[in-house]
């Protein structure tokens, strides 16, 4: 079972720096009113690239922590969808074309599904 989650884990980490490379192209830090602009977003990026990688490194190895680190991913994955999807009903251009959406789309996707082997990995 760790084996499996480890591949979405992978899938989700992919969907989910994918979406923050799209992010880049819509100025997301003025969507979220972030001071820096594109240098504070990639020094806001470089920590929380290498905390996804490391988590994928602690689901291959099978720990608690793994877990634990899957599980925030998963949450971030839906976060993502829900406050873009959020900023979109509210009238903001960014993320609305194709291939935006569907990246997160597959993203909230694959995020349940990781949300739910983590938690069930988890009680057992």
């Amino acid at each position: 079972m760790f084996e499996i989650l480890f591949w979405i884990y992978l899938v989700n980490s992919v969907s989910l720096i994918n979406h923050e490379i799209d992010s880049a192209y819509w100025k997301e830090w003025d969507l979220f009113r972030l001071p820096g602009g594109i240098p504070g977003f990639l020094i806001i990026h470089l920590p929380l690239v290498f905390l996804i990688l490391y988590g994928l490194i602690l689901v291959f190895q099978q720990t608690f922590a793994g877990l634990m680190f899957s599980l925030a991913l998963s949450l971030a994955g839906i976060f993502a969808f829900t406050i873009h999807m959020f900023f979109i009903r509210r009238g903001r251009f960014e993320f609305n074309v194709p291939i935006s959406l569907f990246i997160l789309t597959a993203t909230l996707i694959v995020s349940i599904v990781q949300a739910i082997m983590s938690i069930y990995l988890l009680r057992i």
